[in-house]
C-alpha cells in the first residue's frame, strides 16, 4: 500500500501564517477559499464512500456462507439440479429411491445437501419389486428386465434434461450374498450391457456390487446422523466432543472437537446391527470391527473423517430368533423325550419345558406366547402359549451364545467384540423392529424406558389369546397385524434380551429412541450409500468457487488501489489549488524569510515601513 508524506514544517508555516492574516482576506476571497475546502472535503468523503462500498461488496462476495449437512427444503428443479438413483436388492425384493441436490456450496467444509425425491402429495418416490434378483442365479440374462419396471419410474420422476448425467447406483445386500460370486458377477454384467440401452443414466462398474453386511450398517449410521445434521458445522446446538485418534501427516494424534455423532440400532427379520462411533484412542478393537472412512471431498478433511465400530449379528433379528428358539424347543423335548421313554410327563422343569403325551403330539410349554395360544411348529410337536414375560426373557438367554469363546476381550454376545460404550453422554437410535414392538402394540414408541416398557409387555404376555383376539378384531391396533399379536411377547422380550443381556446396555440407560422416521422422512441407509460414494463430486464446485475468489481479490486489489491513488490524486489537487491561490493574494512569505515581522508590521499603513526593522530583498509589498 502506497503512502502519503507531508511536510510537517511547511504546513505548520502555512496554517499559522494563514491564521494571521484571515483578516485581510475579503468576503469574496474568504468564500473561494472555504469552497476549496469543502470541495476537499467532498472528493475525500466520496473516496472513502467508494473504497468502503467496493471493499464490503467484494468481502460480500468472497464470504461463503456454510449451510447444514441436512436435508434442505423442497426446491425447484433447475438446470443446475443434479439427481441420483440407488436401488436396493435385497432378500425379498428391490426396491428404489430417487435424491436429487443443489449445487454445492463450494465450501471444502461443507457435504452435499442431498435430500429425497417426493411426490406431488409429499410421498416419497419408492417402488418395490418382488422376488430379489439373487433369484436370476439361473437365469441372469433376465436381471435386467427384472430391473426396467424400476429404472422406467425413476425416468419417469426425473426431468428428462437431466437423465444423461443421473447417477446410478444398484447395491445388492443380504441374498445376493448368499449365491456364488460367478453369478453375482453374470447377474451385474448383464444389468451393465442392456441398461444403456434404454437409459442414458451414468453408472461406472463399481456402481454394481454386493455390499457386505458391515459396509450397509455404515451406509446406515451415515444416514441417521446426516438427516440429524451431526456432520453439519452451523450455530445450531449439538452435543460437542473431542476426537482423538486423527493424526497429521507426521502420524502424532491431534485433537479436534466436532459434533457429537449417535449410535444405531437396527434389528430385521435376518439379523441385527449396531454401529457407534470410536473417539477416543482404542487400538484394542479388531480391524474387521472398524470402519475408517472419510465423507469430505479432500483427504485432509478433519471434520468428516470417522471410525465407526460396526457389526452384523446374522440370526440376531427377530425372525431368525425366533426360529432358532422354537428349534431349540423342540431339541429340547425330543432330548427329554429320548431320555424319558416310559414317563414323558417328567421333564426338567428347571428348563421351563413340560412336555407330555396327548394324542401321540407333543406339546411344548412356551412362555414367550399369548396364553391359550397353540400351534404346531412341526410334526407331532405342539406349542402352547403361558404367557409369561420374565421367564421367556430368560429362556431366550441361551439364544445370545455368550458360552462362545471371545475374540477379543470384552464381548458383547456371539463371541463379539464390543468397546465400550460411554452411556452418560451417548446416544442411540432403533430402528425396524425397535420401532414396531415399542409402536404397533404398546404405543409407547419413541424414548425407551426399561420400566414402563416392561410393564406393558408383561401386561400383554399375560393377556389371554381370546382376549388379544377380540382386541385384534376390534381393530384397537391398526397398525399391527394378526402375527404380531402372536409374536409380539416374542419380540418384545428378545428385543430387551438383546439390549441388556447382549450388549449391555443398563436399564437406567434413557437415551435409546425407537423411531421410524426422522424429520419426517423415513431413513434408509440408500441415502448414506449416495452421500458417501458422491463424495468426490464437490470438487469441480470448489475448483470454480477458488477461481472467482481469486478473482474478486485481485478485483479487490485493483479496487483498493485505484481508491488510494484517487485519494492521493484529491489531496494533491486541492493542496496545489489552495498553494496556488494562498501565493496569489501573498499571504505567505517565500522559504528565505530571515526574520518573521513584529505584530507593529500589520499595524503601519501601506507605504509606511516598520519602525526599528531594516528592509532588505526578502520582502517586497506592492
Amino acid at each position: 500500500m502506497g503512502r502519503i508524506y507531508f511536510n510537517c514544517n511547511s504546513m505548520i508555516q502555512l496554517c499559522t501564517c494563514m491564521n494571521k492574516q484571515l483578516h485581510n482576506l475579503s468576503s469574496r476571497q474568504l468564500i473561494v477559499l472555504v469552497t476549496v475546502f469543502i470541495l476537499l472535503g467532498i472528493l475525500v468523503f466520496l473516496s472513502i464512500d467508494i473504497f468502503v462500498f467496493s471493499y464490503d461488496k467484494d468481502a460480500q462476495d468472497l464470504h461463503i456462507k456454510r449451510p447444514l449437512a441436512s436435508v434442505p427444503t423442497k426446491i425447484d428443479f433447475g438446470p443446475n439440479v443434479h439427481f441420483g438413483i440407488v436401488i436396493d436388492c435385497g432378500s425379498s425384493g428391490s426396491r428404489i429411491f430417487i435424491y436429487f441436490w443443489p449445487p454445492h456450496s463450494g465450501n471444502p467444509s461443507d457435504l452435499l445437501s442431498i435430500q429425497q425425491l417426493m411426490d406431488p402429495t409429499g410421498k416419497p418416490v419408492v417402488k418395490k419389486i418382488s422376488p430379489g434378483l439373487d433369484t436370476f442365479e439361473k437365469n441372469p440374462g433376465a436381471a435386467s428386465d427384472y430391473i426396467n419396471p424400476l429404472l422406467k419410474y425413476a425416468a419417469s420422476h426425473i426431468p428428462s434434461v437431466h437423465h444423461a448425467d443421473t447417477q446410478l447406483f444398484i447395491l445388492a445386500t443380504a441374498g445376493m450374498r448368499m449365491i456364488p460370486q460367478e453369478s453375482q458377477k453374470a447377474i451385474f454384467e448383464d444389468l451393465k450391457n442392456d441398461i444403456p440401452k434404454s437409459f442414458p443414466f451414468v453408472f461406472s462398474d463399481s456402481n454394481f456390487e454386493v455390499i457386505s453386511g458391515k459396509l450397509e450398517g455404515v451406509y446406515a449410521w451415515i444416514a441417521v446422523n446426516y438427516v440429524l445434521q451431526k456432520f453439519g458445522h452451523g450455530e445450531e446446538e449439538h452435543p460437542l466432543v473431542w476426537v482423538e485418534s486423527l493424526k497429521n501427516e507426521d502420524s502424532s494424534v491431534r485433537p479436534h472437537m466436532r459434533r457429537r455423532t449417535v449410535g444405531m440400532l437396527d434389528m430385521g427379520g435376518g439379523s441385527f446391527q449396531i454401529a457407534f462411533e470410536v473417539t477416543g484412542k482404542d487400538s484394542s478393537i479388531p480391524k474387521h470391527r472398524i470402519a475408517e472412512f472419510n465423507l469430505g471431498c479432500q483427504n485432509n478433511d478433519l471434520d468428516h473423517t470417522y471410525k465407526v465400530y460396526v457389526t452384523t449379528f446374522l440370526g440376531f433379528g427377530a425372525n431368525e430368533a425366533e426360529e432358532r428358539y422354537e428349534q431349540m424347543l423342540v431339541n429340547k423335548a425330543s432330548l427329554s423325550i429320548q431320555k424319558e421313554h416310559e414317563d414323558l410327563v417328567k421333564i426338567n422343569k428347571s428348563e421351563g419345558i413340560h412336555p407330555f403325551h396327548h394324542h401321540r403330539k407333543v406339546i411344548i410349554k412356551d412362555p414367550c406366547l399369548p396364553e391359550d395360544l397353540s400351534y404346531e411348529i412341526k410334526k407331532g410337536y405342539v406349542l402352547e402359549g403361558a404367557g409369561n414375560y420374565s421367564a421367556c426373557q430368560h429362556s431366550l438367554t441361551p439364544l445370545l451364545n455368550r458360552s462362545r469363546l471371545c475374540e477379543q476381550d470384552s464381548c458383547s454376545m456371539n463371541g463379539v467384540h464390543q468397546p465400550e460404550i460411554i452411556f452418560r453422554n451417548s446416544e442411540f437410535y432403533g430402528f425396524s423392529e425397535f420401532w414396531y414392538t415399542m409402536q404397533d402394540v404398546f404405543r409407547i414408541g419413541g424414548l425407551y424406558y426399561s420400566k414402563r416398557f416392561e410393564e406393558e409387555a408383561k401386561r400383554f404376555c399375560s393377556t389371554n389369546w381370546m382376549t388379544l383376539q377380540s382386541w385384534y378384531e376390534q381393530k384397537l391396533f391398526p397398525q399391527a397385524d394378526e402375527k404380531r399379536f402372536r409374536q409380539q411377547c416374542f419380540k418384545a422380550s428378545w428385543i430387551t434380551t438383546v439390549l441388556h443381556e447382549g450388549l449391555k446396555f443398563p436399564k437406567s440407560y434413557h437415551s435409546l429412541r425407537s423411531v421410524q422416521y426422522i424429520q419426517n422422512k423415513e431413513v434408509q441407509w440408500t441415502l448414506g450409500a449416495l452421500l458417501h460414494r458422491t463424495r468426490y463430486l464437490p470438487l469441480r464446485d470448489i475448483e470454480k468457487t477458488s477461481q472467482t475468489q481469486k478473482k474478486h481479490i485481485w478485483t479487490l486489489r485493483r479496487t483498493i488501489l485505484h481508491n488510494e491513488y484517487l485519494i492521493i490524486l484529491c489531496f494533491i489537487i486541492v493542496i496545489t489549488a489552495i498553494t496556488l491561490y494562498v501565493k496569489r493574494l501573498k499571504l505567505c512569505p517565500k522559504a528565505d524569510l530571515s526574520r518573521v515581522p513584529s505584530m507593529s508590521y500589520f499595524m503601519t499603513e501601506e507605504g509606511q515601513n516598520e519602525p526599528g526593522v531594516r528592509y532588505g530583498n526578502a520582502y517586497q509589498y506592492p
